[in-house]
C-alpha cells in the first residue's frame, strides 16, 4: 500500500488544542494516511527562543496526533513570511506531500485574485515611514479589495504563492481556525482554546490553572517539568555579543540594514532587560517582530549566505509506527538528504546553522540538542485520543 500525506508548516510552541483540532481537520477532508509536520527548531519565525526544545515539541505533536516531525531549518524557521512560507513548502514537497493545510481566519480567500495583483517594481515598499508589512497589506488592498490584516490569512497567502512558484505540488488545504486571535494576550475564563501566545506567557509565569485548560496533557506534563525559555534567558548573551562585536562586524550579519547595528550596539550596555533593550530600539519602521529576527541574527552569527541558502536536507525528529513507514517509502526518492544523526559531517557544514542554534540553547538549558540525538520515537499505546477537545 502507497501511503499519502498531508503535511503541515508549523512551530507548536507550544502544541495547544487548537492544533489538535485542526489535525483532525485535516484528516476528515483530506485521503491522507498520515500528517507531516515541518516544525520550526529551537528558534521561531518571530525572532524567538522556543518555549521548549524542538525534541520536547516533536514529543508533544507525536502525542496529538502527528506522524511524522521534521525539522523546518533555521535558515528559513527565523524569517518574514514569505521565506518561512517557502522553506516549509520546499520541505513537505521534498517529502512527498501530497497535501499542504493550514489554519486562517478567512479559508475563502481568492489566493489568485492576490496573487495576479503582486507588484512587478521592487521600489514598491522601500518606503521608510510605514513597515513592509503595512505596505505591503495596502497596495494588495487598494488592487483588490482585499484586506490581510490577520497573521494566518498572510501566512496562508504566502504559503499559497510559495506553492505555485514551486511548480504547484501541494494541494493547498485552508482551514478556519478554532478559537482565540494568533496574538491574544490573556487566556479567556473557562476557555478551550487560546492563542499560543497567551500560553506561553501563562507558562513562563507558572499560571497551570490556566494552562490546564488549553494544553492536551502531555504538552502540560512536559511545560511543568522541563526549563522553560524566553529571551530574557539569553539577554546576557546577546549583550555580550552585541558590547564587544564591532559594528563593522555586526553590520555584516544577516538582515543589518539601514545602520541598524549601530541603534542596536548603543542600546545593549544600559538596557538591564531584554524588554528594555527592545522599547529602546524600536521605531516606527521597526516591528518588534524584525528587531527580534535581528536580535536573533547577532546571537546566532548568521551570514546572508546562510540564512538565504534554504532547506538543505530534511532533519527527522520524531515519528510513529505510520511515520516510520512512509519513511522507508520515501528513502530512495526524496529529494534532499535525509538526517536521522547528526554526525560531525553534518554538524559541521550542511547542520552548521541549526547545531549553532541548539548550542546556544544548551548553554541556558544544559540539554544537548544536535550531537548525539535520534529521533523520537512514538509507540501508538502512547497516543491521545483523536476526539476533539
Amino acid at each position: 500500500m502507497t501511503l499519502r500525506a498531508a503535511g503541515i508548516i508549523a512551530e507548536y510552541n507550544p502544541f495547544h488544542n487548537g492544533h489538535a483540532y485542526q489535525l483532525s481537520q485535516v484528516r476528515t477532508q483530506t485521503d491522507a494516511d498520515l500528517i507531516v509536520v515541518a516544525m520550526s527548531g529551537n528558534w521561531v519565525q518571530r525572532g524567538e527562543p522556543a518555549l521548549m526544545d524542538k525534541w520536547q515539541r516533536a514529543q508533544a505533536a507525536l502525542a496529538g496526533g502527528v506522524d511524522l516531525v521534521v525539522e523546518l531549518p533555521t535558515t528559513s524557521a527565523v524569517q518574514p513570511a514569505h521565506l518561512f512560507a517557502a522553506g516549509g513548502v520546499q520541505v513537505l514537497a521534498a517529502l512527498g506531500c501530497q497535501w499542504l493545510a493550514f489554519g486562517t481566519e478567512h479559508p475563502d480567500l481568492d489566493y489568485g485574485q492576490l496573487m495576479a495583483h503582486l507588484p512587478t517594481n521592487p521600489a514598491t515598499f522601500k518606503r521608510f515611514d510605514q513597515t513592509y508589512a503595512t505596505l505591503f497589506q495596502g497596495y494588495l488592498r487598494d488592487q483588490t479589495g482585499i484586506t490581510l490584516n490577520a497573521a494566518n490569512d498572510i501566512l496562508g497567502f504566502f504559503y499559497a504563492l510559495a506553492n505555485r512558484q514551486a511548480g504547484s505540488p501541494l494541494r493547498l488545504v485552508p482551514l478556519p481556525r478554532r478559537g482565540s486571535q494568533h496574538n491574544d494576550q490573556q487566556i479567556a475564563d473557562q476557555a478551550r482554546f487560546a492563542s499560543a501566545t497567551a500560553i506561553r506567557t501563562a507558562a513562563l509565569a507558572g499560571d497551570w490553572d490556566a494552562v490546564r485548560s488549553v494544553v492536551p496533557d502531555t504538552t502540560l506534563t512536559t511545560l511543568q517539568t522541563i526549563r522553560l525559555t524566553s529571551w530574557e534567558d539569553f539577554w546576557p548573551l546577546l549583550r555580550y555579543q552585541l558590547i564587544s562585536s564591532a559594528v563593522t562586524d555586526l553590520g555584516a550579519l544577516y538582515q543589518m540594514r539601514e545602520g541598524v547595528e549601530y541603534r542596536l550596539k548603543k542600546a545593549a550596555l544600559p538596557a538591564t532587560s531584554f524588554a528594555a533593550f527592545m522599547h529602546a530600539v524600536k521605531t516606527k519602521r521597526y516591528t518588534y517582530t524584525r528587531l527580534q529576527r535581528q536580535a536573533t541574527s547577532v546571537l546566532l552569527q548568521t551570514k546572508p549566505t546562510e540564512m538565504l541558502a534554504g532547506p538543505q536536507y530534511l532533519r527527522v525528529l520524531g515519528y510513529n509506527a505510520v511515520g516510520r513507514q512512509y519513511l522507508h517509502q520515501i528513502k530512495k526518492h526524496v529529494a534532499l538528504p535525509l538526517v536521522s544523526r547528526a554526525d560531525r559531517e553534518w554538524q559541521q557544514k550542511l547542520g552548521a546553522l541549526d547545531n549553532r542554534a541548539g548550542l546556544v540553547r544548551s548553554l541556558v538549558t544544559g540539554v544537548a540538542q544536535d550531537d548525539g540525538r535520534i529521533p523520537v520515537m512514538f509507540p501508538d499505546s502512547q497516543r491521545l485520543s483523536r476526539k476533539l477537545p
